[in-house]
């Protein structure tokens, strides 16, 4: 068994800010580096919590949409928040990004992201 791993690049979401690949693709599963609420064009940082979030799902939507995938094939998701009260923001805006059966999840609060964003959101997804 050899390892092979496929380096995941798009243009419609943010380029890396560091090094880092914005995905990799390791037998049929899906590891996408997390994403905050840069817009990709001018790769500046939306202003205020909901725009961050609503900008990160569409930047996953992009990398999905790069290897064929949509949201249905996300199995995992993690969620780092600069402020845990805005949790229920979260949780809002998955009601209209997912249908159920919902990934799985998990959610931290951290004392700083890249940028000064306030949320970051990191997926694997699967064939």
């Amino acid at each position: 068994m050899s390892f092979e791993k496929k380096i995941i690049s798009t243009n419609k979401a943010p380029a890396a800010v560091g090094t880092y690949s914005q995905g990799v693709e390791f037998n049929n599963t899906f590891y996408f580096s997390g994403q905050i609420g840069l817009v990709p064009e001018t790769m500046n940082l939306r202003e205020g919590f909901e725009e961050q979030l609503e900008q990160i799902l569409k930047n996953i939507d992009a990398l999905l949409e790069e290897c064929s995938l949509t949201r249905e094939n996300i199995i995992k998701t993690s969620i780092f928040l600069t402020d845990l009260g805005e949790f229920p923001k979260v949780n809002k805006a998955y009601e209209n990004y997912f249908s159920k059966p919902y990934p799985a999840r998990s959610c931290v609060e951290v004392p700083a992201l890249p940028k000064g964003a306030q949320i970051e959101i990191e997926v694997i997804a699967a064939k």
